[in-house]
C-alpha cells in the first residue's frame, strides 16, 4: 500500500517536517539563580504551588507544547467541556505528587534510606505526559510501523531537549535518565508507586479531572482520603519499601476502581468518542501509508499541528487516497460529520465466542476484513472499522496493604477477602463496559453474522 513519494513531496515533506525534539530546547539556558516559586489557580485543586525546578520546567517548549494537547482526544465532540489539556492535568499530578510526599514525610517511622530519590518524584509527576502524541492516546492503537514508540518511550526524545535539561540541572546530572525510569515504571526508587503503579497520583488526577471537565458524575475518587491512608511499608517478601496503603483506606481505593470502570464505559468508550478517534486513526494511518507522513513526523506536533500538516500536504497531493483525505475525511472530523454504527455488539452479544486479538489491533488482517465489508457494502475502501477498545489493566492491582493489627500484605488481583472485593467481579466489569462496534462513513446496517464468522471464535 505504501508508494513511492515524488521529488516534489520529498522536498515539502523536508521543508514542512516537524522540527526535531532537540530543537525544542533552543531558547538557551535558564537562569537557575533567578527563578521565583509560582502560584497556579486550579479550578479542580484550588491552588497549586511551583517551586522554582517546577518553574523552570514548566516554562520550556517542551512543557508549553502540552497546552495544546488535549487531554481527552476527541471526547470534546460528545462532551463540549472536554476540551483540558495534558498541560493542566501534569500540573494536577506534581499538585498531588508535593502533597503525598509531605504528608508521608510527616508520618515518618520508615528508615532514612527509603527516602533516597524522593526529590525527584514531583518532577517526575510533572512530565509524566511529556511525551503524548497529538490527541493523547489515540495513535498508540496504531500497528508498530505507524507510530514510532509508546508515548513514554517517545518522552525520551524530550528529555534531550535542552532547556528541559537546564531546568533538571539542580537535581544533578543523572535526573534526566532517573526521571524517565520513574516515568516508564523501571525505577528502583521506594517512592516510585506514586509515578507508576496501582495507587499513582496519575489516575487520581485524571478521572477527578476529567469527570468534572465533561460533566459527569462518574469519577469522584476520594482522593484525600487515599493520600491520607498513604504509607510507606515493607514487602514481608523481599524486604523492599514501597508505597502502599492502610486497610482505613481502602474504601477509597474501591472508589477508584469503580470511576475507572464507569468513567470507560460512559466517556471514553462512547460511541461518539470512539467514531471520532477511529476516524482520526484511519486519517493517520492513510497519511504514514501513502508517504504523506513518516512515522517519526508524528512525534512533537500538536493536535491542530498534525491535522492541519496533513490536511495540507494531502491538498497538494494528487492521488486517489490524498483526495479522499482532503475532501472527505478531514473535513468530516473537523466538522463532526463521524462515522455511523452499522453494527454493536455487547458481552451478551459475544457470549461463548472470542474476538481475535488481530481484530482488537489495528493489523493489516483486520484492514483485509474492513476493506471486505465496505466493498460488500459499497462503500470506498478504508470507510469500514472494526473498533473493539481493550484496557486488560484497569482492574490491575498490585500493591501493600497495612491491615489495622498492623500485619503487611500484598494485595493482588484477586482483593483480599472481606477487604477488597472488587477485583472479584473485575472481568465481568471490564466485559460489559466493552462494545464490538462496526462503523462506516455513510450509514448502513450490518447483520452478526457478517462480522462474527470473520473475526471470532468459539470458546
Amino acid at each position: 500500500m505504501t508508494r513511492r513519494a515524488s521529488p516534489r513531496q520529498d522536498r515539502r515533506r523536508t521543508e514542512c517536517r516537524v522540527e526535531p525534539l532537540s530543537a525544542l530546547g533552543g531558547t538557551g539556558s535558564l537562569d537557575v539563580m533567578d527563578t521565583a516559586p509560582r502560584i497556579i489557580r486550579d479550578p479542580l485543586w484550588n491552588t497549586i504551588r511551583l517551586d522554582p525546578t517546577a518553574v523552570r520546567i514548566v516554562d520550556t517548549a517542551a512543557f508549553q507544547r502540552l497546552r495544546y494537547i488535549r487531554q481527552l482526544g476527541f471526547a470534546h465532540l460528545v462532551y463540549p467541556g472536554a476540551t483540558h489539556t495534558r498541560f493542566d492535568h501534569a500540573l494536577g499530578v506534581y499538585h498531588l505528587a508535593s502533597t503525598a510526599l509531605r504528608l508521608l514525610r510527616e508520618r515518618g517511622g520508615v528508615p532514612e534510606g527509603v527516602w533516597e530519590g524522593a526529590e525527584l518524584i514531583p518532577y517526575a509527576a510533572l512530565l509524566h505526559d511529556i511525551g503524548h502524541y497529538a490527541y493523547s492516546h489515540a495513535l498508540e492503537e496504531l500497528e508498530s510501523d505507524q507510530v514510532p514508540v509508546h508515548h513514554e518511550e517517545v518522552s525520551a526524545r524530550f528529555f534531550e531537549a535542552a532547556d528541559l535539561r537546564d531546568a533538571l540541572q539542580p537535581l544533578g546530572p543523572e535526573a534526566p535518565a532517573r526521571i524517565h525510569d520513574l516515568i516508564r515504571g523501571d525505577s528502583r526508587i521506594a517512592l516510585r508507586g506514586l509515578v507508576s503503579g496501582s495507587l499513582d497520583l496519575d489516575k487520581q488526577e485524571y478521572l477527578r479531572r476529567d469527570a468534572r471537565f465533561c460533566g459527569v458524575p462518574y469519577g469522584e475518587v476520594d482522593v484525600d482520603r487515599l493520600l491520607q491512608g498513604m504509607a510507606l511499608l515493607e514487602d514481608p517478601a523481599s524486604g523492599a519499601w514501597e508505597v502502599g496503603v492502610h486497610e482505613k483506606a481502602v474504601a477509597a481505593l474501591e472508589s477508584l476502581l469503580f470511576a475507572k470502570y464507569q468513567m470507560f464505559r460512559n466517556v471514553y468508550w462512547h460511541h461518539g468518542v470512539r467514531a471520532a478517534t477511529a476516524l482520526y486513526k484511519r486519517i493517520v494511518e492513510e497519511a504514514v501509508n501513502s508517504g504523506l507522513l513518516d512515522p517519526e513526523e508524528l512525534v512533537g506536533p500538536t493536535d491542530e499541528e498534525l491535522l492541519y500538516e496533513v490536511a495540507r500536504r494531502a491538498q497538494e497531493a494528487d492521488d486517489e487516497v490524498a483526495e479522499r483525505l482532503a475532501t472527505r475525511w478531514i473535513p468530516a472530523l473537523r466538522q463532526r460529520r463521524l462515522p455511523k454504527r452499522a453494527l454493536e455488539l455487547t458481552a451478551s452479544d459475544l457470549h461463548g465466542r472470542r474476538v481475535e486479538d488481530w481484530a482488537v489491533r489495528d493489523s493489516p488482517w483486520k484492514r483485509v476484513v474492513e476493506d471486505e465489508l465496505a466493498e460488500e457494502l459499497e462503500l470506498e475502501p478504508g470507510e469500514v472499522m472494526i473498533d473493539f477498545p481493550a484496557k486488560r489493566a484497569m482492574f490491575q492491582l498490585d500493591l501493600l496493604v497495612q491491615r489495622r493489627g498492623g500485619s503487611v500484605e500484598r494485595m493482588g488481583p484477586d482483593g483480599v477477602p472481606g477487604l477488597l472485593d472488587l477485583p472479584r467481579v473485575a472481568q465481568d466489569l471490564y466485559h460489559t463496559s466493552r462494545a464490538l462496534r462496526v462503523y462506516t462513513f455513510e450509514r448502513r446496517t450490518m447483520a452478526a453474522d457478517q462480522l462474527l464468522g470473520r473475526i471470532t471464535r468459539p470458546v
